[in-house]
C-alpha cells in the first residue's frame, strides 16, 4: 500500500492507493466469501424451527402405485389384488374391510333373501331348549350358497373373502343372510363351539366374515365385549352392548377370527350385535372352517 500526494491548479490531494497482487486478490475474495456463506446459515437457522426426526412405520400402498407380477404356481394368478383393510384389534385379530362390495351388490342379495326369511335358530347346548333359549337371538335368516345363485353375486363375493383371508372358499358355510329389525339383537356368544359344551366336533370354525348389506340408523353394532381382555368375570350379562364396536355401514364388511393359530378358542373373540333402535340391519354372514365343507 502507498500513500500518493496529487497536485491540481496548486491545490494537494491525499489519495490512498492499493497495489494488491494476483495471489493476494484470491485469498481476500475467498475469505470473504467463506464469511458469507457461514452468516447465511446462521441467519436462516433463526427462522426455521426445530424439526425431530420421528419414528419410521411401515407405509401403506398408495392408490395408483403399481407393481410387476411375479411368475406364479399353478394354483397362483398373474395379477396383483389390493383389498384394502384397517386392523381394528389384535385381541381378537378383528379386521376392517370397507367398501368390499358394491351398493348393487348389497341390494342383491337383501332381494334374495327377503322371501325366505324365518326365524333365527341356535345350536343348542346340553339342556338347551327353543323354548329356554328365546329372546337370546332374535333376528330372521336364510341360507344360500353360492351354487344356488344364479346371478353370480355371491359366486364374486365369495371369491374375494377367500383372497382376503387366504382361506379355500372350499371350507366356507353357505352364506346366512340376516335381517335385524327394531329391538332385534343376538346377545354376545361365541362362533366356535367348545366341545366340552357341544360334544365332539367334526370341523370347527375358525373365522367370520361380515358383509354388512344396509346402513342403520341407530344401534345394531358388532360389538366384542372382551376385546383386549376387559373385564371377563362370571357375572357378565350377556345382553350389553358394550366393548369394541362397529357401526354397519353398507358394503362394509367385518373379517374377526375365533380361533388361535394353534386351534384353541380366543375368548376375546366372544361378541354380538346391539339392539336396533332405529332402522333395520341387513347382514351377510360367512362362517370359515378348518375342514372343507359339503356345499
Amino acid at each position: 500500500m502507498k500513500l500518493r500526494v496529487n497536485k491540481v491548479g496548486g491545490n494537494s490531494r491525499w489519495r490512498w492507493g492499493w497495489k494488491l497482487g494476483l495471489p493476494a486478490v484470491f485469498v481476500l475474495c475467498f475469505f470473504l466469501f467463506l464469511a458469507g456463506f457461514f452468516a447465511s446459515i446462521l441467519l436462516s437457522q433463526e427462522d426455521v424451527p426445530m424439526v425431530q426426526p420421528t419414528p419410521r412405520l411401515p407405509e401403506s400402498v398408495g392408490v395408483g402405485v403399481e407393481f410387476d407380477p411375479l411368475p406364479h404356481g399353478e394354483t397362483g394368478e398373474s395379477f396383483i389384488t389390493s383389498i384394502p383393510f384397517q386392523i381394528l384389534s389384535w385381541k381378537p385379530r378383528a379386521l376392517y374391510f370397507p367398501h368390499f362390495a358394491t351398493v348393487e351388490q348389497c341390494q342383491s342379495m337383501i332381494k334374495m333373501a327377503k322371501a325366505q326369511l324365518a326365524p333365527s335358530t341356535l345350536a343348542l347346548r346340553e339342556g338347551e331348549t327353543a323354548e329356554n333359549t328365546k329372546g337370546i337371538r332374535t333376528s330372521s335368516g336364510m341360507f344360500i350358497s353360492a351354487s344356488e345363485d344364479k346371478t353370480g353375486i355371491l359366486d364374486l363375493i365369495e371369491e374375494k373373502i377367500a383372497r382376503a383371508t387366504m382361506i379355500p372358499r372350499s371350507h366356507g358355510e353357505a352364506f346366512n343372510i340376516l335381517r335385524y329389525e327394531i329391538g332385534q339383537r343376538y346377545n354376545s356368544h361365541y362362533d366356535a363351539f367348545n366341545p366340552a359344551e357341544y360334544g365332539p366336533q367334526k370341523s370347527q370354525r375358525i373365522a367370520s366374515f361380515l358383509l354388512y348389506l344396509s346402513d342403520v340408523e341407530e344401534g345394531g353394532e358388532t360389538m366384542f365385549p372382551f376385546e383386549n381382555g376387559l373385564p371377563m368375570d362370571l357375572n357378565y350379562d350377556y345382553q350389553k352392548c358394550v366393548g369394541l364396536k362397529m357401526k354397519p355401514r353398507r358394503g362394509d364388511g367385518l373379517l374377526f377370527y375365533s380361533l388361535f393359530p394353534n386351534g384353541t378358542i380366543d375368548v376375546t373373540s366372544l361378541h354380538g350385535s346391539c339392539p336396533v333402535i332405529a332402522g333395520q340391519k341387513w347382514v351377510a354372514t360367512k362362517w370359515i372352517r378348518n375342514q372343507v365343507q359339503n356345499d
